[in-house]
């Protein structure tokens, strides 16, 4: 196999590696309905658009979202454990930068 064969297989792996890692993480503005409103660190976690919000001092939220407008929520208030968040968290049709929860109606926004 050539030098030039090798480099271009070489380079497609690196680049596959690359873009199956998740985003990195980038600053936003959260609520919470816990919390209230404070800025945060967003990072999306599969390609269904699932996603994670951490700042400090706030626990850090996990939304997995499965099917697409409906989300299943975990919560680590510091633990090192995720605690699963009952209910199901809907994609709010008046903002859909925000999630409530069908069971307590708690809410979960990032903009």
């Amino acid at each position: 196999m050539s030098i030039i064969m090798r480099s271009g297989i070489s380079l497609f792996f690196i680049a596959w590696f690359v873009a199956a890692q998740p985003a990195s993480a980038k600053q936003a503005r959260c609520f919470t309905s816990d919390d209230g409103e404070y800025e945060c660190e967003f990072k999306i976690t599969d390609n269904k658009g699932s996603f994670e919000v951490s700042a400090a001092g706030k626990p850090t939220m996990i939304l997995v979202i499965d099917p697409p407008g409906v989300a299943y929520g975990w919560a680590n208030f510091g633990t090192g454990r995720n605690v699963f968040l009952p209910g199901k968290y809907l994609r709010d049709d008046a903002d859909k930068a925000c999630w409530v929860n069908d069971e307590t109606n708690t809410k979960i926004c990032v903009w």
